[in-house]
């Protein structure tokens, strides 16, 4: 049996103590936390910085005559040139997204390319209500980077930048945003992965950011936070067949794009001049390699900065800069992140010796954009009237085996329409470090999008 309290007189001046001190100083049966934590000062402090960006636009489709027969109702914008352009079809879309204010001084906002991927009139919204019409600075849809400007007398509060470069698996990260249209929404989770790779329906994204803070549509282009409010991350896109799984594009890597795009107004790629492969068993069984770790280099372009810097032919690149390498892949991803006009250590294993080179990148020069177009697409071309013409093609070329041949006109390269040599050299230029390029031929009334590889 328990031992049961007998309460008794003797109790009582320790009672009456007791109840008169609780009377005094009430007690409370839970201790109290404090509710500004870490969180709830960050969001507090960033989410001025944080925008909501729309964007109204009209979309005309040329319509076939044959639509009243319920034949092919729209045409592709290519064919519009060949119907009678009184058959249209009009209407007005509009996409939401968030952005975040890095310059309060200019009025320069950071969002996401495919948030304002089609040209209209583009609106600022402000936490504190006020509305803006931005215009569009640059657009990387490569990288899936934009940089709007809003004009106003007044600073704007602008968010503070990190490093993400030490991120740490595990650590707090908050998201704010604007899914379906809810503004100014802030949800919190954990790094759960860095140097993410995904692909989507036409490429592959790498070295991205991966969290569980809940990211929906509407939230691209707003800020990752880390606990202290500071700028680590641009959330970018949601995993489609999973809850939980988000992605950012890493600040750091995104501050040379965004420099750019300021600058520039388009992305200025690094030039180093050098053609690398992957070393599988046989290549390395070849060389005598004890690891197939590096790319082959299997060509350095003739007065470039690799080969000014040294590295020759047959020359094994283990990294560039920190990053070290493993296939062509990872070489493309680092030279990618290079800005043109800076110093790179690159790291070379040559006869079992390890060296650093030290390189100095540039601007590709445009007088090779004709040399390059014959590399790597197997065409010499002329001016046309719009596009340009196809005078001479290799026969080894992707290009001549499905059935190019001169007199075919050229109209466009991925994503940039070609009216003549400096949109054709342009093109070529910006495209020459991916593995393949969709190129638009016309011949006679028709036209053709071609995948070639490189």
């Amino acid at each position: 049996m328990p031992e049961l309290y007998v309460f008794n007189n003797k109790n009582v001046p320790v009672v009456v103590f007791i109840l008169t001190l609780c009377f005094l100083f009430p007690c409370r049966a839970f201790s109290e936390y404090p509710r500004s934590n870490a969180v709830v000062q960050a969001v507090n402090r960033v989410s001025p910085a944080v925008v909501n960006i729309s964007s109204e636009y009209e979309v005309v489709e040329n319509l076939s005559p044959f639509s009243v027969y319920g034949i092919n109702p729209r045409l592709h914008p290519f064919f519009q040139d060949f119907f009678d352009h009184g058959y249209k079809h009009r209407t007005k879309r509009s996409s939401l997204g968030s952005g975040v204010i890095i310059d309060g001084e200019r009025g320069f906002i950071l969002t996401n390319a495919h948030v304002i991927e089609e040209v209209g009139t583009i609106t600022v919204t402000l936490k504190d209500e006020r509305v803006f019409n931005a215009k569009v600075v640059g657009a990387d849809p490569d990288s899936d980077l934009a940089v709007l400007e809003i004009s106003t007398q007044e600073t704007l509060p602008a968010i503070s930048m990190g490093n993400s470069d030490d991120v740490m698996i595990g650590e707090t990260v908050i998201a704010i945003g604007n899914p379906f249209g809810f503004s100014n929404t802030v949800t919190t989770g954990v790094i759960s992965a860095t140097d993410r790779s995904f692909r989507t329906e036409n490429r592959v994204y790498y070295n991205f950011i991966q969290t569980d803070a809940s990211i929906n549509p509407g939230n691209s282009g707003g800020p990752l936070l880390n606990i202290n409010g500071e700028l680590i991350g641009i959330n970018t896109a949601i995993y489609a067949n999973a809850e939980g799984i988000g992605f950012a594009i890493p600040i750091n890597r995104a501050q040379r794009i965004v420099s750019d795009l300021i600058k520039y107004g388009e992305v200025i790629h690094a030039w180093i001049g050098l053609v690398v492969q992957d070393i599988d068993r046989r290549l390395a069984n070849y060389l005598r390699l004890s690891t197939n770790t590096g790319v082959f280099v299997k060509e350095v372009e003739h007065q470039s900065p690799a080969q000014k810097a040294g590295i020759v032919e047959g020359d094994i690149i283990l990294a560039i800069n920190k990053n070290n390498l493993s296939s062509a892949s990872d070489y493309d991803v680092a030279a990618r992140d290079l800005s043109a006009g800076s110093t790179v250590d690159i790291t070379v294993l040559r006869k079992d010796k390890t060296v650093v080179k030290r390189v100095k990148t540039l601007v590709f020069p445009v007088e090779k954009a004709a040399s390059l177009a014959y590399s790597l697409y197997g065409v010499n071309v002329r001016e046309g009237k719009n596009g340009v013409i196809i005078t001479d093609i290799d026969r080894r070329s992707y290009l001549f085996k499905i059935g190019a041949e001169p007199g075919d006109i050229i109209r466009q390269i991925n994503d940039v329409s070609i009216a003549g040599m400096d949109d054709f050299k342009k093109a070529v230029i910006k495209y020459r470090l991916e593995n393949s390029a969709v190129v638009l031929l016309q011949r006679g009334g028709r036209g053709y999008y071609i995948t070639v590889r490189f």
